[in-house]
């Protein structure tokens, strides 16, 4: 079967610390994995790569970078693109990381408000919009060391 088309891919990035939180980007009132799209000819390990070092001033290379862990697609107008999407989740883990936002491209900036890292007990917990949906579950699976075999697939959230 071929894969479909896709008018944007996203790669992301599940960052979890030393002490099992989540690294979480507010953008409006809204709350995003650090991540973003591909670029031509790029595939998503190096995006996400790319995305990490961009957005929060994290640099590892493709090859230190864990394992994709997730998976969701659907349709959505992103007002500058419109159709099928898919976002990749890759999990990496550090020992601690001081956000650097210096690399946000400028529309970017215009929605940031901030970061947070999100222990399990309060992601499950929050009543806040969190991307992707079902995230609580797999980081509870993630930090009990449960890394599944195959990419879990999560709800779209469009």
């Amino acid at each position: 079967m071929a894969e479909p088309f896709y008018a944007r891919r996203s790669a992301r990035v599940l960052l979890l610390d030393g002490v099992d939180r989540l690294l979480l980007m507010k953008h409006g009132s809204e709350w995003y994995t650090p991540g973003g799209g591909l670029d031509d000819g790029e595939d998503p390990r190096e995006a996400a790569v790319r995305e990490m070092r961009e957005e929060i001033g994290l640099d590892v290379g493709t090859g230190d970078l864990g394992p994709l862990v997730a998976v969701t697609s659907g349709h959505a107008s992103l007002g500058w693109v419109e159709g099928l999407m898919r976002d990749e989740f890759f999990l990496h883990r550090v020992a601690f990381h001081e956000v650097d936002t210096r690399g946000l491209d400028a529309y970017e900036v215009a929605t940031y408000a901030g970061h947070h890292w999100w222990s399990v007990d309060e992601l499950a917990a929050t009543g806040e919009t969190v991307h992707p949906l079902g995230l609580a579950p797999l980081v509870a699976d993630l930090v009990a060391g449960r890394i599944p075999p195959e990419p879990v697939r999560l709800p779209w959230h469009h």
